[in-house]
């Protein structure tokens, strides 16, 4: 297709959008009992809209959150917004009321799915007469048999577990020592069940802990650990001498499925064709509020939303707070899998805020690369680039491999971009002589802990985090029709120039855009891949969040 002539625009036009396939009206009153606006309203602009951000209203809304999480402490313990909990679903409840009382500005559905998830609530292993200290239940591993310790001796599988003629004979009734490596934890898991193991303990194949998930249960899955490398090998050796060693596991786990859903919400003006979309996840780890991971996201994008109904625009604005994204990104990867190529095609951008307020926090970008992403995903990291620089902050670039919920939207060759301030990463000295803040310690010291509570927001930093995230929602809805989908390049034909906080922009839409690599057509069961919290998970997802540790299931 040839190249097609566009105009800078501000968001969205006239229009009412459509509810997705799969989404349902989330509001329990008529539309029509809903308030009208009807007055007219300026155009929109970058600067205008940042005006808007103020840290005091963040705030209001963490203290807001936190009583919500609160709600959960009759049934957990502890404040937490983990899906499934009254916290998580009274967090679903305040965004869609926050919503609602916007009035008929913005169309909004929900999309609900199913998540297999699981929960440990007490494991312990014996080797010898030794507590295996770096002993931890997989995610989604079944308990021991009627959740009391079970007894065996100890049998180490010479090979890696993935065949059946892997396992001796000797099996049958005992605990069984696996290597890490070459399939999925579920499969050794599996495998070690088939041949009549009681238990399995997969340990690491480098230095230090392992952890991981089952992913999909299988009725032959036994209770599972992982162990690190250097408590393994004591008995590794001593097993290899043909020395005796018992064992004993115990866990206490359940696991199952439940219901949750998405909250997505759309200007009702504007080209419905043309769409800009900002997420955030709504879900919490089961081990805490979870106010900054990602209460600072999903409050950043409600307080834009909010702030965005005082103007007009001229193509849609779409958001999106995404639920289970702790067990392993699967409300944004079912969202992305139920899209039609059409609505995929009306994805101009997709733009993920996670994590917007660490302590200790260092402004990062992610770093998205021609060739490797969905063309336009380097342009919209250099338009973050440019506020930085244009207000003279520091920024810095991360890793843009997947580990939040622009995963889905990358594979399928929809440009996605966004910001965060760390999570468990360790800061540098140089990045706190850049910041601020203190060097050899974590950007979140508090990252999946209790203590991830109002206290643990650095506010001036979470509102410049939230007028970047606006700036955005301006300039980047520099559009093309339909046939051009996606893509932006920088050369000197057929330009548009945009003017960002004083920075001129010259942007296109090319002909065609190329999607990245091969489309993932991996099976999939109830959900897909790839992230998990560290003692609660769901189908696929990876040992520990992002930031810093590799996705995996097992290899």
């Amino acid at each position: 297709m040839g190249l097609k002539t566009f105009a800078l625009v501000s968001l969205a036009t006239l229009g009412t959008a459509a509810s997705l396939p799969g989404q349902k009206p989330l509001s329990d009153e008529p539309e029509t009992n809903r308030p009208i606006n009807v007055a007219r309203k300026p155009l929109v602009t970058s600067e205008e809209l940042q005006a808007t951000i103020h840290s005091k209203n963040l705030l209001a809304r963490a203290e807001q959150l936190y009583e919500i999480a609160k709600s959960s402490q009759d049934e957990w313990n502890h404040p937490t917004r983990v899906i499934g909990s009254k916290g998580h679903l009274r967090t679903l409840k305040y965004i869609h009321g926050a919503l609602h009382a916007l009035g008929d500005y913005y169309t909004l559905s929900k999309q609900p799915f199913p998540a297999v998830n699981g929960y440990v609530f007490e494991d312990q292993l014996l080797l010898g007469h030794d507590i295996a200290y770096s002993a931890a239940a997989m995610s989604l591993t079944p308990p021991t048999k009627n959740k009391q310790p079970v007894d065996g001796e100890l049998v180490l599988v010479q090979s890696v577990g993935c065949r059946p003629d892997d396992f001796p004979d000797n099996v049958a009734g005992n605990i069984v020592l696996i290597r890490r490596g070459e399939c999925a934890f579920g499969d050794k898991s599996r495998l070690a069940g088939e041949a009549g193991a009681v238990a399995a303990i997969i340990y690491n194949n480098m230095w230090g802990p392992l952890t991981g998930t089952l992913g999909t249960p299988s009725p032959d899955h036994v209770a599972t650990f992982g162990i690190s490398l250097e408590e393994a090998e004591p008995y590794i050796t001593k097993l290899n001498k043909g020395e005796k060693v018992k064992a004993t596991a115990y866990i206490d786990a359940i696991v199952e499925t439940i219901f949750t859903s998405n909250i997505i919400a759309q200007t009702t003006k504007g080209d419905p064709n043309n769409c800009v979309m900002l997420g955030a996840h709504s879900d919490s780890v089961f081990e805490g509020p979870g106010i900054n991971d990602d209460g600072s996201g999903s409050l950043a994008l409600l307080e834009i939303a909010t702030q965005l109904t005082n103007f007009s625009v001229n193509n849609c604005v779409r958001f999106a707070w995404w639920s289970a994204e702790e067990e392993g990104l699967l409300g944004s990867d079912f969202y992305v899998q139920e899209l039609s190529p059409e609505e995929n095609k009306k994805i101009r951008l997709f733009m993920d805020y996670d994590m917007l307020a660490s302590p200790n926090y260092a402004y990062q970008i992610y770093d998205a690369q021609d060739g490797v992403h969905p063309a336009g995903s380097k342009e919209l990291r250099d338009l973050y680039v440019d506020w930085y620089v244009k207000n003279g902050l520091n920024f810095t670039f991360i890793e843009f491999d997947g580990r939040s919920d622009y995963d889905a939207f990358i594979r399928d060759g929809i440009p996605a971009g966004g910001i965060a301030t760390g999570a468990e990463g360790i800061k540098t000295q140089e990045e706190a002589e850049e910041f601020g803040g203190e060097g050899g310690v974590p950007y979140d010291k508090c990252y999946h802990m209790l203590c991830d509570d109002v206290s643990n927001l650095d506010l001036p930093a979470w509102e410049v985090n939230t007028k970047v995230s606006t700036q955005d929602v301006y300039p980047v809805a520099v559009l093309c029709n339909d046939a051009d989908k996606h893509s932006w390049s920088r050369t000197r034909s057929q330009l548009t120039p945009i003017r960002l906080k004083g920075f001129l922009k010259e942007l296109r839409c090319p002909s065609r855009w190329p999607l990245m690599g091969k489309k993932h057509t991996k099976a999939r069961s109830s959900t897909t891949v790839p992230r998990c919290s560290f003692r609660r998970t769901v189908v696929g997802c990876m040992a520990m969040r992002s930031r810093g540790w590799k996705p995996w299931t097992g290899r």
